[in-house]
């Protein structure tokens, strides 16, 4: 069996060159589990050590003080209590919002009126926002979740994402492409035995099996 850092380098060589900037990809499949069972199915979240080599964009709900530190921290948008309000009364606005945007944050003040505003919306696409407590700086959040990624099987074994860019080194890929093996290791209910495979594959390149 190949090595992941081997793998990569193959997924990258074999992938015709494109006009466009590719992703990095990791298909994964699981076996031995009853995936019909809300409890076993993956629904967790990694950091990629070497982040996805792209910008991931980063919405935040906050007001006064925690609004300016998130805009300082490199949020993409910070949006106040009237905005969500008004997004809630939108739904075509909302629906855009929650594509356009990779991850969410939201000061704890405003949770229960993003829940029911954008609630069934932002929650059906797995990005309800990360509560922020009063006394927590955002900063860190917003840093964090640059470099964060979700993993989601949902009710199928074989479920896809996202760990870099073709134009990344390979051996940055090959540690983001561990660190989600490594979470998946520790997410599952049987841990390793519970992965069937894994490949590894540019947007358009050929799937290369890592294990």
């Amino acid at each position: 069996m190949n090595s992941i850092e081997d793998a990569v380098r193959q997924a990258i060589a074999e992938a015709p060159a494109r006009k466009f900037s590719e992703s990095v990809d990791l298909a994964i499949n699981l076996h031995n589990i009853d995936l019909s069972q809300p409890a076993n199915r993956v629904d967790t979240e990694v950091i990629l050590p070497n982040g996805l080599g792209k910008p991931v964009k980063i919405a935040v709900f906050a007001a006064g003080e925690t609004a300016l530190r998130a805009k300082s921290a490199g949020a993409d948008r910070v949006l106040n209590l009237d905005e969500i309000k008004t997004l809630g009364e939108d739904k075509r606005a909302a629906r855009k919002l929650a594509e356009e945007y990779k991850f969410f944050i939201a000061e704890t003040q405003f949770m229960p009126v993003i829940g029911k505003s954008l609630g069934p919306i932002l929650g059906k696409r797995g990005k309800m926002p990360t509560p922020l407590p009063p006394t927590q700086d955002v900063t860190p959040q917003v840093q964090r979740l640059k470099n964060m990624v979700k993993i989601r099987s949902r009710d199928r074994p074989t479920f896809h994402l996202t760990i870099g860019n073709r134009s990344m080194d390979n051996k940055q890929l090959a540690e983001n492409v561990e660190a989600v093996i490594t979470k998946l290791e520790q997410t599952l209910k049987d841990g390793k035995q519970n992965l069937k495979s894994v490949y590894v594959k540019t947007t358009m390149g050929p799937s290369i099996r890592v294990i």
